[in-house]
C-alpha cells in the first residue's frame, strides 16, 4: 500500500472523501479561562478558580471556599460595575474570535475533517464536561487538546489538562473508550513566530506613539508576565517559562531600547510570596533610570482580560498621579491579529496530521482500576512508537 500524506489526501478532494464515509476527523478543543459576563456569576466563578487554582499554592480548607468566593464576589461587583462604569471583560468574545480564526485556517487545509470547539476553565455553558460531551455526540473520536495560553504551568495547561481528564472520566462507557487517539500542544513561550510578533508590536507601537517626543534610551519597556506564586506544592509554577519569555523579546529590543524590565501582573495574596518586580516597580525602576515614556506589553498573555486591562490600568493611574510628566502606553495582547491566529493553526498542523495518520487506541477504561492497561494495550498489538510524535 502506497503511504500516502495527510495533505495529499486532503487535496483528492470531495469524491475520494464521499467513497469513505467513516472518515477519520479531528476535534481541536481550543482552552481558555473564560471570564464573567453577568456580575450575579462572580461567586461560582470565584469558588471554580478557588478549587482549581488557588488550592495549588495556597493552604486554605476547602469549606472556606463557597463564603470566601461570595466575599470576593463582593469585591468584583465593586470594582468592576462601581469603579469601572459596568466593565464586561471582552476575554470570552476575543476568545470566540480566536477560536473562529484559528478554525478558518485549519480547514483551508484539512476542511470538514477538523473542527474547532471552545472551552472555559470557569465559565458554562462551556466548561470543558459540557464542550466534550457536545465533542462526542457530534461522532469525534480523535482529539487535540490545545490551551492557548503562553506558559505552560499548574495554573494554566495543568487546569485544563486536569479539567478534560476529569470530564473524560465522566464521558466513559462501557468497556471501550469513545476517545480513540488524542494529542496535546504545550505553550508557546518559547515559540520563535510569537516571539518575533511580540517584537513588531512593540517596535510598531513605540514608532507610532513615541517615536518623534522621546529619545530610544529614554523610552521605557515593561514586558508584562502572569505572576506566579514561588511555591505550588511542587508542581511547574510558570516562573521559568515566563523568565524565558521575557528574556528572548527583551534579546531583541535591548540594542534599540536599553530601559526594559519583566513586570509581573501578581495576585498578591496574604502569606504567599509572589514573582518581583511587580509591574508598578518596574516601572517606578525604569522611570528612576531616566524614562520618560513607559509602554506595557503584555507579553504572557494571548487573550485580554481584566488583569491586562483593569488592573494595568489601574497601575498607570497610579503611576500618573506619583509622575505626570512621563507618558504611559498600555499595549493589547495578541488577541485575535491575523499573524497570530495563523501561527497558532500552523502549530496545530502536524499533530492533527498525526492523528488522522494514527491507527485508533482501543481504551477499556474499566482496566484502569485493576492496573492491566499495559497488558491490555499489547495485546491490541498497537506499538507504543506513534505516542512519541513531536514530543
Amino acid at each position: 500500500m502506497v503511504a500516502v500524506s495527510p495533505e495529499q489526501r486532503f487535496e483528492q478532494g470531495s469524491e475520494s472523501r464521499s467513497e469513505s464515509p467513516a472518515e477519520e476527523r479531528v476535534a481541536v478543543l481550543l482552552m481558555g479561562y473564560g471570564e464573567v459576563e453577568k456580575y450575579e456569576d462572580f461567586a461560582s466563578y470565584n469558588e471554580q478558580a478557588l478549587n482549581l487554582l488557588t488550592a495549588k499554592f495556597a493552604p486554605v480548607p476547602t469549606w472556606v471556599y463557597p463564603p470566601l468566593a461570595k466575599l470576593l464576589a463582593v469585591f468584583d461587583l465593586h470594582e468592576w460595575s462601581h469603579q469601572h462604569g459596568q466593565f464586561i471583560s471582552p476575554h470570552n468574545a476575543i476568545f470566540e474570535q480566536q477560536r473562529a480564526g484559528i478554525e478558518s485556517c485549519l480547514q483551508e487545509k484539512w476542511g470538514e475533517r477538523v473542527k474547532v470547539f471552545k472551552a472555559f476553565n470557569f465559565c458554562a455553558p462551556h466548561l470543558p464536561e459540557q464542550v466534550l460531551a457536545e465533542v462526542k455526540a457530534q461522532g469525534f473520536d480523535k482529539l487535540l487538546i490545545y490551551p492557548l495560553l503562553v506558559v505552560d504551568s499548574i495554573f494554566t495547561s495543568g487546569i485544563a489538562v486536569e479539567q478534560v481528564n476529569q470530564a473524560l472520566a465522566q464521558l466513559a462507557d462501557g468497556t471501550e473508550h469513545w476517545l480513540k487517539g488524542t494529542r496535546y500542544i504545550p505553550s508557546f513561550f518559547d515559540r520563535t513566530a510569537y516571539i518575533d510578533l511580540l517584537t513588531q508590536l512593540v517596535e510598531d507601537k513605540i514608532k507610532e506613539d513615541l517615536a518623534v517626543a522621546h529619545l530610544p534610551s529614554q523610552t521605557g519597556i515593561v514586558l508584562m508576565n502572569h505572576g506566579c506564586p514561588h511555591k505550588a506544592k511542587g508542581f511547574t509554577s510558570g516562573i521559568d517559562e515566563s523568565q524565558k519569555l521575557y528574556d528572548a523579546v527583551r534579546e531583541r529590543l535591548i540594542y534599540k531600547y536599553p530601559l526594559i524590565s519583566i513586570g509581573w501582573l501578581n495576585h498578591d495574596t496574604p502569606l504567599i510570596e509572589w514573582t518581583q518586580p511587580n509591574v508598578t516597580l518596574a516601572a517606578k525602576n525604569l522611570i528612576d533610570l531616566g524614562a520618560t515614556a513607559l509602554v506595557f506589553m503584555p507579553i504572557g498573555f494571548a487573550t485580554e482580560n481584566h488583569e491586562t486591562l483593569l488592573d494595568v490600568d489601574h497601575i498607570i493611574g497610579s503611576l500618573r498621579r506619583w509622575r505626570p510628566d512621563v507618558t504611559y502606553v498600555r499595549m493589547a495582547c495578541v488577541n485575535d491579529q491575523p499573524e497570530f491566529l495563523q501561527m497558532a493553526a500552523d502549530w496545530a498542523d502536524p499533530l492533527i496530521a498525526d492523528l488522522l495518520e494514527a491507527e485508533a487506541v482501543s481504551v477499556n477504561p474499566k482496566l484502569t482500576a485493576t492496573g492491566s492497561y499495559a497488558h491490555a494495550h499489547h495485546a491490541h498489538g498497537h506499538s507504543h512508537g506513534e505516542h512519541n510524535h513531536h514530543h
